[in-house]
Protein backbone atom coordinates (compact mmCIF):
# COMPACT_ATOMS: atom_id res chain seq x y z
CA UNK A 1 0.00 0.00 0.00
CA UNK A 2 1.30 3.56 -0.98
CA UNK A 3 0.16 6.62 -0.54
CA UNK A 4 0.54 9.97 -0.54
CA UNK A 5 4.07 10.39 0.99
CA UNK A 6 3.11 7.12 3.18
CA UNK A 7 5.07 3.92 1.92
CA UNK A 8 3.97 0.51 3.92
CA UNK A 9 2.94 -3.17 2.78
CA UNK A 10 -0.06 -5.31 3.30
CA UNK A 11 3.23 -7.35 5.23
CA UNK A 12 4.03 -4.03 6.92
CA UNK A 13 0.27 -4.05 8.88
CA UNK A 14 0.38 -7.98 9.45
CA UNK A 15 3.69 -7.12 10.86
CA UNK A 16 2.52 -4.89 13.26
CA UNK A 17 -0.49 -6.17 14.48
CA UNK A 18 1.32 -9.65 15.04
CA UNK A 19 3.82 -8.03 17.35
CA UNK A 20 0.85 -6.84 19.41
CA UNK A 21 -0.96 -10.29 19.25
CA UNK A 22 3.24 -11.93 20.55
CA UNK A 23 2.87 -9.53 23.36
CA UNK A 24 6.24 -8.02 21.84
CA UNK A 25 6.84 -4.66 23.11
CA UNK A 26 9.74 -3.77 22.30
CA UNK A 27 9.10 -4.88 18.19
CA UNK A 28 5.84 -3.30 18.90
CA UNK A 29 7.58 0.52 19.50
CA UNK A 30 9.93 -0.23 16.72
CA UNK A 31 7.12 0.90 14.58
CA UNK A 32 6.89 4.30 16.39
CA UNK A 33 8.85 7.41 15.71
CA UNK A 34 10.64 7.83 19.31
CA UNK A 35 8.23 10.88 19.89
CA UNK A 36 5.04 9.22 18.78
CA UNK A 37 2.13 9.67 20.70
CA UNK A 38 0.04 6.80 21.68
CA UNK A 39 -3.75 6.48 22.74
CA UNK A 40 -5.72 3.50 23.36
CA UNK A 41 -9.56 4.06 23.98
CA UNK A 42 -10.58 6.81 26.41
CA UNK A 43 -7.42 6.57 28.38
CA UNK A 44 -5.37 9.78 28.38
CA UNK A 45 -2.56 9.64 25.31
CA UNK A 46 0.86 8.82 26.56
CA UNK A 47 4.07 10.42 24.41
CA UNK A 48 7.47 8.84 23.39
CA UNK A 49 8.48 4.96 23.08
CA UNK A 50 9.61 4.62 26.53
CA UNK A 51 5.66 5.43 28.00
CA UNK A 52 4.26 4.07 25.37
CA UNK A 53 6.10 0.63 26.28
CA UNK A 54 5.27 1.02 30.03
CA UNK A 55 1.30 1.26 29.36
CA UNK A 56 1.62 -1.22 26.70
CA UNK A 57 3.18 -3.69 29.42
CA UNK A 58 0.78 -2.34 31.71
CA UNK A 59 -2.40 -3.86 29.05
CA UNK A 60 -1.04 -6.74 28.21
CA UNK A 61 -0.49 -7.89 32.11
CA UNK A 62 -4.64 -7.21 32.07
CA UNK A 63 -5.27 -10.46 29.05
CA UNK A 64 -3.49 -13.76 29.12
CA UNK A 65 -3.92 -12.93 24.59
CA UNK A 66 -5.10 -11.16 21.67
CA UNK A 67 -5.53 -11.72 18.04
CA UNK A 68 -6.65 -9.51 15.31
CA UNK A 69 -7.90 -9.88 11.70
CA UNK A 70 -8.03 -7.15 9.77
CA UNK A 71 -10.80 -5.30 7.52
CA UNK A 72 -10.65 -2.83 5.56
CA UNK A 73 -7.84 -0.69 5.17
CA UNK A 74 -7.47 3.17 3.97
CA UNK A 75 -3.88 5.70 2.72
CA UNK A 76 -4.65 8.89 2.23
CA UNK A 77 -2.50 12.05 3.19
CA UNK A 78 0.33 10.05 5.10
CA UNK A 79 -2.73 8.43 7.37
CA UNK A 80 -3.47 4.76 7.09
CA UNK A 81 -6.93 3.63 8.68
CA UNK A 82 -7.82 0.29 9.19
CA UNK A 83 -11.06 -1.44 10.99
CA UNK A 84 -11.00 -5.35 12.31
CA UNK A 85 -11.82 -7.52 15.25
CA UNK A 86 -9.69 -8.34 18.19
CA UNK A 87 -10.23 -11.19 20.08
CA UNK A 88 -9.09 -10.97 23.61
CA UNK A 89 -8.24 -14.10 25.98
CA UNK A 90 -8.71 -13.30 29.40
CA UNK A 91 -6.75 -14.81 31.86
CA UNK A 92 -9.83 -17.41 33.15
CA UNK A 93 -9.72 -18.65 29.69
CA UNK A 94 -12.59 -16.83 28.30
CA UNK A 95 -12.65 -14.98 25.10
CA UNK A 96 -14.24 -12.02 23.68
CA UNK A 97 -14.00 -10.56 20.25
CA UNK A 98 -14.65 -6.68 20.20
CA UNK A 99 -14.68 -4.23 16.90
CA UNK A 100 -12.01 -1.85 16.59
CA UNK A 101 -10.71 1.48 14.12
CA UNK A 102 -6.91 2.45 14.25
CA UNK A 103 -5.59 5.68 12.50
CA UNK A 104 -2.14 6.05 12.22
CA UNK A 105 -0.55 9.24 11.00
CA UNK A 106 2.80 8.50 9.66
CA UNK A 107 6.41 10.10 10.26
CA UNK A 108 8.00 8.62 6.89
CA UNK A 109 7.63 4.29 7.41
CA UNK A 110 7.11 4.99 11.46
CA UNK A 111 3.82 5.88 13.03
CA UNK A 112 4.19 9.39 15.10
CA UNK A 113 0.32 9.05 16.40
CA UNK A 114 -1.29 5.74 17.04
CA UNK A 115 -5.16 6.52 18.03
CA UNK A 116 -6.89 2.95 19.09
CA UNK A 117 -10.46 3.23 18.78
CA UNK A 118 -12.56 0.52 20.73
CA UNK A 119 -14.71 0.04 23.55
CA UNK A 120 -12.83 -1.88 25.81
CA UNK A 121 -15.23 -2.05 29.06
CA UNK A 122 -16.81 -5.47 27.62
CA UNK A 123 -13.56 -6.64 28.31
CA UNK A 124 -13.17 -6.49 32.13
CA UNK A 125 -17.37 -6.78 32.72
CA UNK A 126 -17.50 -9.35 35.24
Amino acid sequence: MTGDGCEVSVGWLEDLFDSVDAQDTPRFVGFLSPDAEFRFGSAPAVSGTAQIAAAVDGFFSTIAGCRHRLGNTWIEDGTIACEGEVTYRRHDGSEITLPFANVFEMAGDLISRYKIYIDIAPLYAV
